[in-house]
């Protein structure tokens, strides 16, 4: 059976999204299935590969419409070309992720129109954030566009969180479903005891003071800056940002110590040494990543009620949520929860025992990928 999936960005581009459907592919590959990724063009990589994992790349000539975070299809002979040998690989089952790329639209239309049974994994629970006034605006406009001409085709769409699902009525669309974010735990395990694994505290000469991690992209959004000024205050604590951003030198001037892009076997072993993993994130999460990958690694988390934390942290025996809205954290809010995790590991142990329990029995990629092939046995693929 081939099987595609579609992704208007894809390693090494790190993110959610990304290896999200790295994994999901890696799975198909696994179980003996061709496993195709269409993504963008990204400078000195080759239109076409097959990678160690047996997996299919095809990478379309885009435009790097905000910076190569927005890519849009560039049509022309290239495009031509690529899109001709795609849809010569007769395909079995398209899967699209997100709603709103020029890609995801051009993968649902041309699926339908060739007869191809598809689903959408949407992984966002908010407009993609472009600032306020008319470009906000043309951005909102656009996204409700686009998936009105998503919607037609008839395809149904998922979400990685019961609140992605939620989103998904913005627009009009009743989700069939949750396709959560998940983890490999035999990979993370792996990599938390490599043999090269860093030892955080002893490279940084950090003796014994406390790590609070932070994981993500250091944006305003992410609420990194709002974590530094917290952390400032608690003592004998340090914070370690894993990330990159405009965020990096304020950061550093509040005491944290920004680690840069870091690979991800490092950010794994960052977050299974730290005492403590915070994502005081205000973004539009679908269900972050690094909460799921901080709770494989037995970390207490706290963090703003963002997308997943219903289903990963039901509770407050799991985990700390923060009260309110993520818009209205203050510093010292954010300062008082740490310092109660912290002053109480046994409890905050506890707790993340929990989280992993939690995880180990819904959110594998085991799980995700044999809904998946079920999803596909219904359509009698």
């Amino acid at each position: 059976m081939n099987i595609c999936y579609f992704s208007a960005q894809y390693l090494p581009t790190v993110g959610g999204v990304e290896r999200y459907t790295w994994n999901l592919a890696k799975k198909t590959a696994a179980a003996g299935h061709r496993a195709i990724v269409v993504t963008s063009a990204l400078p000195g990589l080759p239109a076409k590969e097959t990678d160690p994992d047996g997996i299919t790349i095809l990478r379309l000539p885009v435009w790097p419409v905000m910076n190569g975070r927005f890519p849009v299809l560039r049509p022309g002979r290239e495009f031509s070309a690529l899109s001709r040998a795609l849809w010569e690989e007769k395909i079995d089952f398209c899967v699209i992720q997100t709603r709103m790329y020029v890609q995801s639209v051009w993968a649902a239309r041309e699926s339908h129109r060739r007869g191809i049974p598809a689903l959408v994994i949407d992984h966002s629970t908010g407009y993609m954030p472009m600032g306020g006034g008319v470009l906000g605006a043309a951005g909102r406009l656009y996204e409700q566009l686009a998936c009105r001409m998503v919607r037609s085709t008839g395809v149904p769409f998922y979400g990685v969180s019961a609140a992605a699902c939620r989103w998904l009525k913005t627009f009009g669309i009743t989700a069939a479903g949750t396709m959560p974010n998940a983890v490999d735990l035999e990979s993370l395990h792996a990599e938390i005891h490599a043999p090269d694994a860093v030892n955080w505290r002893e490279r940084l000469s950090l003796g014994d003071k406390k790590i609070v991690a932070f994981a993500g992209r250091l944006i305003p959004e992410k609420g990194a800056l709002l974590l530094a000024q917290a952390v400032a205050k608690l003592p004998n604590t340090v914070l370690l940002a894993a990330g990159s951003g405009p965020d990096q030198a304020e950061l550093e001037a509040l005491g944290a110590i920004p680690l840069g892009a870091l690979p991800h076997d490092q950010v794994v072993q960052l977050l299974a040494q730290a005492d403590v993993y915070c994502l005081p994130t205000r973004y539009a999460e679908g269900f972050p990543t690094t909460l799921l990958e901080a709770a494989a690694c037995g970390c207490p988390i706290v963090c703003t009620a963002t997308a997943g934390t219903e289903e990963l942290l039901p509770g407050p025996e799991y985990g700390t949520v923060l009260p309110g809205s993520p818009a209205d954290l203050t510093a010292e809010q954010l300062r008082a929860a740490l310092s109660d995790v912290l002053n109480d590991p046994d409890g905050a142990h506890t707790r993340a025992q929990a989280a992993y329990r939690n995880l180990c029995g819904h959110f594998t990629w085991d799980a995700v990928f044999a809904k998946i092939m079920e999803i596909i046995k219904e359509k009698g693929c």
